[in-house]
């Protein structure tokens, strides 16, 4: 069984900080590369070369939530998804490819950090290739020019996804309106919410997912759930000392309107509750 990492303040929101087990992982740092549109990443070629050994794969760098992996795609937009969305675990780790399908850029195990199956939002299937998206940074803003996308995407052979769920749910935050809709089936309810102050604001304009969910006393998160999703800070690396990783969540909080948050989603009870009635992989689009 994998060490279970408790993640030191992870959702970079503004709860009591913790030490986190590991540094950073920072991989094959590139400058600030090119952000592709989600809708436009290039399709990979028809082929690849041979399936990396299971001493290749060991060797990636493992896309989690605190690595930095230059050779992902680095993406933004908000995604128009169709209403019902495919979400799979893997059969194993897998290799995981950027704009060049042909060299495998990372590995996606098939547990995640809390020893639970890998849950990934598949967001287009072309020929052999699945392109999903991914809970890891492509590039820290204070290598890019203060700024970086929140998201990322790669290509992974649709033969390593297994357990295949369509889900008919999504979540939609509007940071101007300080609001979080979510949709389950035929029914949408909207609560008021907190979000990023000026200085450490919550990303826009981005579609990501929520990877895991959990419970961590030690960030005063005894009752509800955090529901840790794929997106990172843009404009911070850290938000909060101790090693955030730079991540999104979305947690219950006493204190939710306004500005008042690290770039996290804070949510009263009632909202925090639904939320967690939805099924990982849930796509989350955060608009201006």
């Amino acid at each position: 069984m994998k060490h279970r990492t408790r993640i030191a303040t992870a959702i970079a929101a503004g709860i009591t900080a913790v030490a986190i087990a590991g540094v950073l992982a920072v991989v094959a740092l590139t400058p600030h590369s090119s952000i592709h549109p989600l809708k436009e990443v290039p399709a990979p070629a028809a082929t690849a070369d041979a399936v990396p050994s299971t001493a290749e794969l060991a060797k990636l760098p493992e896309a989690k939530y605190d690595a930095v992996i230059g050779g992902l795609i680095a993406v933004t937009g908000v995604e128009q998804l169709p209403a019902k969305v495919d979400t799979y675990t893997l059969r194993h780790d897998a290799a995981l490819y950027g704009v060049d399908e042909r060299t495998p850029v990372a590995r996606l195990d098939a547990q995640n950090f809390l020893s639970e199956r890998t849950t990934v939002l598949a967001v287009k299937h072309t020929g052999p290739w699945t392109l999903v998206l991914t809970p890891a940074r492509q590039a820290l803003p204070s290598k890019s020019g203060g700024t970086a996308a929140a998201q990322t995407a790669a290509w992974i052979r649709s033969a390593d996804l297994t357990g295949k769920r369509t889900i008919d749910s999504a979540i939609t935050v509007s940071v101007s309106k300080q609001t979080l809709t979510l949709r389950d089936g035929g029914q949408s309810t909207t609560f008021k919410i907190g979000v990023g102050t000026d200085k450490t604001p919550t990303p826009v304009d981005i579609t990501g997912y929520l990877q895991a969910r959990y419970l961590d006393p030690g960030q005063g998160q005894a009752l509800y759930p955090i529901q840790l999703t794929s997106l990172h800070a843009t404009t911070t690396d850290e938000p909060l000392a101790g090693g955030t990783g730079g991540l999104i969540g979305v947690h219950y909080e006493t204190e939710t309107n306004g500005k008042v948050s690290h770039g996290c989603i804070r949510l009263p009870a009632a909202a925090i509750t639904a939320v967690n009635r939805l099924p990982l992989g849930t796509p989350i689009n955060i608009t201006s």
